[in-house]
């Protein structure tokens, strides 16, 4: 990637704050003309400092009323196996929509699944019928949200 300056983190911010900001509001905020700032966003897009734009919706609103940390363990690959456990837990876990946040870990446990689902029938249906029932999973620790303390999106610039 091409280096960014004061300014770009300055955009970032700011998009970070509000996506649907206009490229005034930003010149305005960062002291640049709008087509300036046009420019400077597109670069960003361009190089993939700016991944994508999206709408955050709160669960809550819309009828998913829990969240559950879980970390998962896999058996190990062995050579009876034609596919390696991982590979096939990676292209699974794509497949579950209660799954929105899925990392590969280092320690003890394989994966770090961050799922949303309605409520606890909810998420015993996943457990049972989904993530259990899958080859290569052998064991999960779940830890339910309480309260969230802190949550944001943008990253810290």
């Amino acid at each position: 990637m091409e280096a960014f300056d004061k300014l770009d983190v300055l955009i970032l911010r700011k998009l970070q704050a509000d996506g649907r900001a206009t490229y005034e509001q930003i010149a305005e905020a960062v002291g640049l003309s709008p087509s300036a700032v046009l420019r400077r966003v597109r670069r960003l897009e361009e190089t993939r400092v700016i991944d994508r734009y999206v709408a955050l919706v709160r669960p809550e609103a819309v009828g998913l009323g829990l969240t559950a940390y879980l970390n998962v363990r896999l058996e190990k690959h062995t050579e009876n196996h034609k596919r390696n456990p991982m590979d096939l837990f990676r292209a699974s876990v794509q497949t579950w929509p209660e799954v929105v946040e899925c990392a590969a870990l280092t320690g003890e446990m394989d994966y770090l699944l961050r799922v949303v689902v309605a409520d606890m029938a909810h998420y015993s249906r996943f457990i049972m019928d989904t993530l259990l029932k899958h080859p290569s999973v052998e064991d999960c620790k779940t830890s339910f949200v309480l309260d969230r303390v802190k949550t944001t999106t943008a990253v810290p610039l």
